[in-house]
């Protein structure tokens, strides 16, 4: 029997499926990707009213488009099946081959979408440095080329809402509006990832289209905090989703009886945003837990994202990940450091528990 290539050999993630033997998994914080739809959304997909959604025969698909074009303050909106479609297309539709997107070194599309955007987009991503992964604008003005025929045209300024691989940081109003200010100086659109742009709102108390008001186009994923199990909605001007429409073709991302998942999309902008608090108290909490361990060294979190280093420890992230498998606790490694990252299915019960285990697993 041919075995499926293991990725997870090649990275710092803990493998998504546990190994053969492992006691089953009760305390994920691998990722809130792992989240499971729940009771009430399952029923709500089994409700749902459906057509073919390439055909825009999909009722349930256009009633989420329209909550979504209006939640972000765009005109139109798209729905695919993943978020890094979202960034695949809107690149592709943003930009030609050999011009030049703008990006913090950590982004999601330069480090987990498989170098997709050299093998298919075309363009080049141009790494720009800052404190846990955010630029500012003088880092945006700096990075600015000369316009001659020697360099690459710039078109893009993308950035990631919350900064994952930053510790789950939430971009300051602010500071969003001073670098897109440089972008729009210089004739560039903007772009915003916005895998977990809700926990940002929450965090923040700042509504979403306030949020995403400088941005020309904007996606937010539902397969993280929100707990669905499939889907993310891209959003942006009534003429930018039609061009992103012949990519979405494309590229395999158009679907037929969506509505089933579409409904578990709305159910969670109906019932899971206002709870995305919980989890960010539970990632406070297990901050606070993770710092009376010696050794370890916990950046404090702004969203449910809790990064720690265990190198005063003397245990590898690896060695760690092993002995809370073994224990049922499943957290991932990211750069060097330890990522647990609270979600729908863990509760606040979990936090002590998964305190307890780490510091156990540590001492071992």
């Amino acid at each position: 029997m041919v075995q499926a290539p293991s990725f997870a050999r090649s990275t710092s993630f803990a493998p998504a499926r546990p190994p053969a033997g492992a006691p089953p998994v009760r305390i994920n914080l691998y990722s809130d990707t792992q989240t499971r739809p729940t009771p009430a959304m399952k029923d709500a997909m089994m409700r749902a009213e459906m057509g073919d959604e390439q055909h825009g025969d999909d009722p349930t698909v256009h009633l989420l488009c329209d909550r979504m074009a209006a939640l972000m303050g765009k005109e139109a909106a798209m729905f695919l099946p993943s978020g890094t479609m979202c960034n695949v297309i809107a690149i592709l539709t943003h930009c030609q081959k050999g011009d030049e997107v703008l990006a913090h070194e950590t982004s999601h599309i330069l480090h987990s979408e498989g170098g997709t955007h050299a093998a298919l987009t075309g363009v080049q991503i141009l790494p720009l440095k800052g404190e846990r992964g955010l630029f500012t604008a003088d880092d945006v003005r700096a990075a600015i080329r000369p316009r001659t025929r020697y360099a690459p045209p710039q078109k893009l300024l993308e950035v990631e809402q919350t900064a994952n691989i930053g510790g789950g940081v939430v971009w300051p109003l602010e500071q969003l509006k001073a670098v897109t200010a440089v972008a729009r100086e210089q004739g560039w659109n903007t772009h915003m990832d916005g895998a977990r742009l809700m926990n940002a709102c929450v965090a923040a108390g700042i509504a979403p289209a306030e949020m995403v008001a400088d941005f020309d186009s904007v996606w937010l994923d539902f397969t993280k905090g929100l707990g669905a199990p499939l889907g993310a909605v891209l959003c942006g001007s009534a003429e930018f989703i039609g061009q992103a429409w012949r990519w979405k073709q494309r590229l395999g991302g158009s679907m037929r009886q969506a509505g089933m998942v579409a409904a578990g999309c709305i159910h969670s902008l109906d019932h899971h945003v206002e709870r995305l608090a919980e989890d960010h108290a539970n990632a406070k909490a297990l901050a606070r837990g993770l710092r009376q361990i010696e050794g370890v060294v916990v950046e404090e979190p702004d969203t449910n994202l809790v990064f720690f280093d265990i190198k005063g420890t003397g245990v590898s992230v690896e060695e760690l990940q092993k002995r809370l498998m073994a224990q049922g606790i499943m957290v991932s490694g990211l750069g060097g450091r330890v990522r647990a990252c609270t979600h729908l299915d863990v509760t606040a019960a979990m936090i002590p528990e998964a305190v307890s285990a780490i510091r156990e697993a540590l001492a071992a």
